[in-house]
Parts: C-alpha cells; sequence; structure tokens
C-alpha cells in the first residue's frame, strides 16, 4: 500500500518488506526494527523514539514498525483470540509521531497444514503433528527456563522464533525491544548472540501509566480495582544474595489478565565494589 505524505507504508507481503528494507539499505540509511503485537500505547511509542534516535548525520534510519499478534507464543488455554486489536488506530498513532517509516503487518508468518493459507485466531500448537505445517523452532534453552518459562513452556519457543523470521525479512541493522518484558528480552539478546545477527538489540526503559502500573496492552481488560490492587540480569540465574547487578521480575494474574513487570538493580559500594 503506498504512503500518504507523512504517514508510514503499509506492507504486507514478506517479499516486498524484503525489499522495501533493501533499497533503504542502498540509499545509505540504517533501517531499525520495532516488533510489536499492535494495540499501541506510549510505551511502544518509546521504542519509536529509540529507534528514530539511531540515526547519526552520516546514517540516518528508516524505522519499521511491525504488528503481528504471533500466535505461536500463545498455548491454546491462553488469550490469544481476546487480545486487544485496533490496527486503524495503531497506523494513526504512528503516522502522528512523525518517525515511522514502513509498518508491517502480514496476515500470517506461517506456512499452515494443509493450504498453507491464513489461520486465524489459533495457537501453532493445536496443529502439531498435522502434516505439512509450521515444524522449525528456534529454543533458548536455558535462559527461557524459569521465570515466566516455567508456566509458559512454548512462550519463549514463539517469541524467538517470530523474531528471528521478522530479523530474516526486514534485516534490520537494529531492532529495539522494551525491557518490561525482560527475561523476552535477555532471550533475544542471547539468540541473536549465538546465532550470530548483525543487528544491534536496544533494550528501552519501561514506560509506565499515572498510576505506577507498567504499560501494557493487556491494561485494557483491567477493572479499576484491579488496576489498584530476583534473578542476575544476564543469565537470569536467582540469587540468595544480591552481590551483581540484578533484576526483580514479577508476573502475576489480576482477575483475568496476566500482568509483568521488574525493576533492575545496580550495586555499588563506598569503596568501589559491589554489594548490598
Amino acid at each position: 500500500m503506498a504512503a500518504v505524505a507523512g504517514e508510514p507504508e503499509v506492507i504486507r507481503d514478506k517479499a516486498a518488506m524484503r525489499a522495501w528494507a533493501r533499497r533503504r539499505r542502498a540509499e545509505g540509511k540504517t533501517v531499525a526494527l520495532v516488533p510489536t503485537m499492535g494495540f499501541l500505547h506510549d510505551g511502544h511509542l518509546s521504542l519509536v523514539s529509540a529507534a528514530a534516535a539511531a540515526a547519526s548525520a552520516t546514517s540516518p534510519v528508516a524505522v519499521v514498525v511491525s504488528i503481528y499478534v504471533n500466535p505461536s507464543q500463545f498455548a491454546p488455554t491462553e488469550d490469544l483470540a481476546t487480545y486487544p486489536s485496533d490496527l486503524a488506530g495503531d497506523l494513526r498513532k504512528l503516522a502522528a509521531t512523525g518517525a515511522v517509516a514502513a509498518v508491517f503487518c502480514p496476515p500470517d508468518l506461517y506456512v499452515r497444514a494443509g493450504a498453507g493459507g491464513s489461520g486465524g485466531a489459533v495457537s501453532c500448537l493445536e496443529e502439531a503433528g498435522c502434516g505439512d505445517g509450521h515444524e522449525t523452532w528456534i529454543r533458548v534453552e536455558r535462559l527461557e527456563k524459569g521465570l515466566c518459562g516455567s508456566r509458559r513452556p512454548v512462550f519463549f519457543r514463539g517469541v524467538a522464533t517470530v523474531v528471528a523470521k521478522l530479523f530474516n525479512i526486514v534485516e534490520p541493522d537494529i531492532a529495539v525491544f522494551g525491557k518490561k518484558d525482560y527475561q523476552q528480552w535477555r532471550v533475544i539478546c542471547r539468540m541473536v548472540r549465538d546465532l550470530d545477527f548483525a543487528i544491534d538489540i536496544i533494550g528501552s526503559e519501561i514506560v509506565r501509566e499515572a498510576d505506577g502500573l507498567a504499560m501494557s496492552s493487556r491494561n485494557v481488560h483491567l477493572s479499576h480495582e484491579e488496576r489498584e490492587k530476583i534473578v542476575e540480569q544476564e543469565s537470569l540465574v536467582a540469587l540468595e544474595r544480591i552481590d551483581r547487578p540484578a533484576a526483580i521480575c514479577v508476573a502475576a494474574w489480576f482477575g483475568k489478565v496476566r500482568l509483568i513487570d521488574n525493576m533492575e538493580i545496580q550495586t555499588h559500594h563506598p569503596d568501589g565494589g559491589a554489594g548490598i
């Protein structure tokens, strides 16, 4: 879809997205990717700002925002079918930033069993073993265990796989992720390192609402009453004593809404050592 002046170009086809990114790079631009699942809020827009800030005097940046609710990170019992969506609103918000060159919103990124067509709101798990459907997955075997991974055994497999697919399609120089999804951010950083993706990963700080709640697309499902109601940073190994940079990570259910939050802790001794 051709863009109106001042609006981002909307791209739905994988090959068209790859060709667009290669043209921007041929023009000497840095391609920066901001992956999202849509229903954008100020936290997402802060990622766009971080991506735009990556421009330099010698290399202007072309920011791409992807909007795709990834079915493979949802188990059959999770909230894929009710995940909030407002593509028209998202496009208006992105256009208003003046910083986004293209929006990639594919109908489906997975080959579906049988016809290979678009699959709707169905977890890829439900198609396991069904003939010629998608069957290739990326696992970050140690970092995906524990924390959220202990209760969501397919989540990080789905995240790592869809992010790798986006990297292969968009071929970005830079990708920006929010640190609110702390374990996810660390898993992606490790995948990029281990698989030799030539991509700089930027971790953007948490943006909070006026009441202190970390911004999330799922916050729309919280009632007013529900709104009122530790690990080592690199390895995500649990610590009994905070004697190195650490992160407190929380995942909790409020009503039927699953929310996550975290806080990084940097430790410093007056004598220059670390400890608390």
